[in-house]
């Protein structure tokens, strides 16, 4: 038969029938291509497009950021969706700002040159290998960071250039000495009030919470009584450090190794200098006959801490006689050093030595020759370093054995224990949260609540705690997110409910005193209908907590009382307690000097102000326009 087809597919009328399927297929993949949108862009300023990609690679640089700032926790922060959705949100706010600012730096008529970009790139320390620019180092981090040279060029060039707007913005922000003096002020600025308390609990006696409410509130709020979901697992975990030793470390190891590795247990020599500089910046030949003529004044007998104090251009240790301390090799110049270390005595001074810095005349005050630390006084170490060895070779072979086992016999973890010698353990359910050690890891976590772990129901792969420290997991039990059942949360509601009541009550009740307090009734006289009692607080000040937080921040918003009218507020605190309050006075804090700190807070604080106006005064003035795609997790 398929000798048939293949000679049935040689005829005229199969080619046709071949080249029109042929044809359609490709019409139809143009067609699909032609008609494909173009990329939509995250949001439209002014016209200028955001796109994706520019997205992308902020949106990573952004998670980058949190990853090094929160480290292993962050990727629970970020499983929740309402934490990335704020995340991808910010860093589209913030494309919009610069590219607001970069169109005005470009209106404003803001370059940066090649050759200042050159000089950037060459003095970023992530480019440099011993301080020095590499260029080899420079294309693998900028290739790690998905760029390539032009476009992280122009990156640079973008960057540099809102940082000259910025700069000029802020460097024209000045805060005048009247501005400084009322700011410390108002800051400073003193209250004194009475209040009066209605407690809600007092009012708990008059409330009733029935059944029907208790179910209704319930299911209008059954997130709030979600059983996180849970998981018990089987374990096993290996330390390096716990290994037994298999073999015990003998003195011929010990010798061995300490001839191996001799120069760790040497001291190198040490020398302590003082030294004279004559600096050569104006007149380098007049510079070396001073320090010419010094040296002989030196060999005639002067004393060389007086004429350090009175003659050295280095003016911090000429107060101490020239003294320098104690130097090491390549701590110092080269051709500094090698004067300081050619000097035999103490005492003896060098001849007129020339370094970058001008001319110096070096005087050895102290010596300390090479010392060797005997194998007698290092033997414990040794030993102690090579039984480490041979615990973590034996681990990492162990390690490599118990990986292969836990993949091989993937539906139990006892060959596994039983090939690291330990035993396996278990636990009891647990959520994300309450995790036992060593499970309580990140890692961990994310492998337990895995869809491989619980649903495949295989052992999971090697999971690094920690340096030589690693588990193995296989799920026991596993129990899903779930609503909790109305009878393990309906003392709860029925709490909650009640409190909600007591405080209604509270405000009601506090609505028609305050009414009265209004009208001109004694805060006194109000206080014993209420069964309370007045609390005069005074000198409250903006940072305050008492009488309580929200009390503070309602009293600074207050108008100041007068001999007509008094200021007066209703404030609800957070345990539901309703607060009636009287603000008596406002008067200054008795004036203290201004320390620099305070300036320099003030000064910072109305810069970030003002530059803040100027950004929203952009967007004001902008067409944005965003996408909704925006709110998509980007692919890189």
């Amino acid at each position: 038969m398929l000798e048939r087809i293949r000679e049935g597919s040689q005829g005229a009328t199969a080619k046709v029938i071949l080249t029109l399927v042929i044809l359609s297929f490709a019409l139809a993949g143009i067609g699909s291509y032609l008609g494909q949108p173009t990329e939509t862009p995250v949001a439209t300023v002014n016209g200028k497009e955001i796109s994706q990609m520019s997205f992308a690679r902020a949106y990573e640089n952004e998670r980058s950021r949190l990853e090094q700032q929160f480290g292993e926790y962050f990727s629970q922060i970020a499983s929740d969706p309402a934490y990335t959705a704020r995340m991808r949100e910010n860093v589209i706010q913030r494309l919009v700002q610069q590219e607001l600012q970069m169109q005005l730096a470009q209106e404003l008529g803001l370059r940066v040159s090649d050759e200042a970009i050159k000089e950037e790139i060459r003095n970023i320390p992530a480019f440099q290998v011993a301080g020095e620019f590499n260029n080899d180092r420079y294309l693998q981090v900028i290739r790690q960071m998905n760029y390539q040279p032009d476009g992280f060029r122009d990156y640079l060039r973008k960057e540099m250039t809102l940082n000259q707007l910025a700069s000029a913005l802020i460097a024209t922000d000045f805060t005048l000495e009247n501005e400084l003096a009322a700011t410390v002020k108002l800051q400073n600025q003193l209250r004194d009030i009475e209040s009066v308390t209605l407690s809600a609990a007092n009012f708990k006696s008059e409330v009733t919470v029935s059944e029907d409410e208790i179910k209704e509130y319930y299911q209008l709020n059954q997130n709030q009584f979600m059983a996180p979901e849970m998981v018990a697992l089987d374990y096993i975990e290996l330390k390096g450090t716990e290994l037994p030793l298999e073999e015990a470390v003998t003195d011929a190891e010990i010798a061995a190794n300490y001839e191996e590795n001799k120069a760790l247990y040497m001291e190198p020599e040490r020398r302590r200098v003082a030294h004279i500089l004559v600096e050569n910046l104006e007149d380098d030949a007049a510079a070396q006959a001073k320090a010419e003529e010094i040296l002989a004044e030196l060999q005639n007998g002067a004393d060389f801490a007086a004429v350090a104090k009175e003659k050295s251009d280095d003016l911090v240790s000429a107060e101490i006689g020239g003294d320098l301390e104690w130097i090491d090799r390549d701590m110092m110049d080269p051709e500094f050093e090698a004067a300081a270390f050619a000097l035999e005595n103490v005492g003896d001074l060098s001849e007129v030595v020339k370094s970058e810095f001008g001319y110096h005349i070096i005087k050895l005050t102290d010596y300390e020759p090479e010392q060797v630390k005997q194998l007698a006084d290092v033997s414990a170490e040794i030993k102690a370093q090579l039984e480490l060895d041979k615990r973590l070779n034996h681990f990492y072979e162990v390690q490599t054995r118990v990986a292969d086992l836990a993949f091989e016999v993937a539906d139990s973890l006892t060959d596994a224990a039983e090939a690291a010698g330990v035993e396996v353990k278990s636990t009891e359910l647990f959520s994300r949260n309450n995790a036992p050690a060593p499970l309580n890891n990140p890692k961990v976590l994310n492998t337990a609540f895995s869809v491989e772990i619980l649903e495949d129901g295989v052992n999971s792969e090697l999971i690094e705690v920690a340096d030589e420290h690693i588990v193995f997991i296989r799920a026991k039990e596993h129990k899903a997110a779930a609503v909790k059942p109305l009878e393990e949360v309906s003392a709860g509601i029925q709490l909650t409910l009640e409190n909600q009541k007591a405080s209604e009550l509270a405000k009601e009740k506090a609505q028609e005193l305050y009414a009265s307090l209004q009208a001109g009734t004694a805060l006194s006289d109000i206080a014993a209908k209420a069964n309370a009692e007045v609390v005069a607080t005074a000198g409250v000040k903006r940072q305050s907590f008492a009488p309580s937080y929200e009390v503070v921040q309602a009293v600074f918003k207050m108008p100041t009382p007068s001999a007509e009218v008094q200021s007066s507020e209703l404030v609800t605190l957070g345990n539901g307690d309703v607060s009636l309050v009287v603000l008596n006075k406002v008067y200054d804090a008795p004036a203290a000097e201004i320390s620099e700190q305070m300036r320099d807070g003030i000064a910072r604080q109305q810069v970030n102000k003002h530059y803040e106006g100027f950004i929203k005064a952009l967007q004001d003035n902008a067409d944005v326009k965003t996408a909704s795609v925006a709110a998509q997790e980007p692919n890189l």
